[in-house]
């Protein structure tokens, strides 16, 4: 893939703020058009990567473009969209009022900005509340314009920061139809969520980053179709065959009475069948279970942290 058709390209990109390194060394290739997720447990270092790549925080070393761009270039910033997890907005502006400053400071005319902000307010279920001040609406729908209003200067790129913090079950397939939709127009989307489920169903790839470094990058598909984890029953396991279950799957541990490991393909459990039975081994049952992207998760980072 040609740096051209790349949204995303960090080169170890690393943050620290004094003796505390937020980000040890971020290399990373988002393809444009694409759905990403960034997954990682708290202070992974997710929310600062995002900044970075945003060119509101400056990296302490490596290097990184976005959109073809340095990211210290305006020209990709202006081309970007972005809904913080934190946000703070003037609870004194209407719904209007807020979504027209922020595209002023776009540099919006004023027709198209005009035709934009009622063309996503009823994108994001709030034309009825056009007039109303945002010190009036719930977290939801503070999240609702939020997503607005990132979506505002028609971006080539968004970066979604926990886009579904504090939405109803309606407001979350809301949100996951908005993303649907920027991805049949070829925008970008890089979306950090603790809601592992509306990743799964939403994006195309995710990368796992744990202290700061990504750690795995894969397809969606590939990471939980091709990954099953498999229990078997049986009596007589010896040192041996739990050396033969190695050559099948891996992770393979024994936990009570039974023996668990992660298998690519379910193809493998009718060989592992015969194997066990031809050493004289009583199976009694062999129970696949395909992963959720939260069980490979917790595979991968590990349970030292929350999302």
């Amino acid at each position: 893939m040609g740096t051209t058709d790349l949204a995303i390209d960090t080169r170890s990109l690393r943050k620290a703020f004094g003796s505390n390194v937020a980000v040890r060394g971020l290399t990373l290739a988002v393809a444009r058009g694409e759905v990403f997720g960034f997954l990682g447990p708290n202070g992974a270092g997710k929310t600062t990567s995002i900044k970075m790549l945003l060119g509101l925080v400056k990296p302490t070393s490596g290097s990184a473009t976005l959109l073809g761009l340095p990211i210290s270039d305006r020209r990709a910033r202006s081309r970007a969209g972005f809904l913080p997890e934190h946000f703070r907005f003037h609870d004194w502006l209407k719904a209007t009022e807020f979504l027209t400053l922020h595209g002023q400071l776009y540099g919006m005319d004023n027709t198209r900005l005009a035709r934009r902000v009622n063309e996503l307010l009823e994108l994001v279920g709030l034309a009825s509340f056009r007039d109303a001040q945002l010190r009036t609406f719930s977290k939801g729908m503070l999240q609702r314009i939020g997503l607005a209003q990132a979506l505002l200067n028609e971006p080539e790129i968004v970066f979604l920061d926990e886009p579904t913090s504090g939405l109803d079950p309606v407001g979350r397939r809301l949100v996951r139809d908005i993303i649907r939709q920027l991805r049949g127009a070829g925008t970008t989307v890089f979306l950090n969520s603790h809601l592992l489920s509306e990743v799964e169903i939403t994006c195309d790839r995710v990368a796992f980053i744990k202290h700061g470094e990504v750690v795995r990058v894969s397809q969606v598909s590939t990471l939980v179709d091709g990954s099953t984890t498999v229990t078997i029953r049986a009596r007589g396991f010896t040192p041996e065959v739990i050396g033969l279950l190695s050559n099948f799957g891996r992770d393979v541990r024994i936990e009570g009475e039974n023996i668990m490991l992660s298998v690519d393909n379910e193809s493998a459990l009718p060989e592992i069948n015969r194997a066990l039975v031809e050493r004289g081994i009583d199976v009694y049952a062999i129970v696949p279970q395909r992963l959720s992207l939260e069980d490979l998760f917790l595979q991968v980072v590990g349970t030292d942290g929350g999302l």
